[in-house]
């Protein structure tokens, strides 16, 4: 049987202890169901930023008035209770 050679240049390492690291929660999105398209673009008039929809939906964070406003002003536009 042949023996298999191991580099020994390369440092074996002890087993680490994982550190858990508690995930600070993200912000809380929105989301809206656009009853006329399944995917597009928005564009939003104040500050021309783009809001993908996808698969017929469209999330936004809870603290962008500026899209919400938008969102809510148009009627192809459903809010979703979750």
């Amino acid at each position: 049987m042949a023996k298999t050679d191991v580099p020994t240049n390369v440092p074996q390492t002890a087993a680490e202890p994982v550190l858990q690291t508690l995930a600070a929660p993200g912000p809380t999105l929105m989301k809206f169901r656009d009853k006329v398209f399944t995917s597009r673009l928005l564009i939003l008039p104040e500050t021309e930023r783009s809001l993908p929809v996808a698969k017929a939906m469209v999330e936004v964070p809870s603290a962008d008035s500026e899209a919400i406003r938008f969102l809510k002003a148009h009627d192809d536009f459903e809010l979703l209770k979750e």
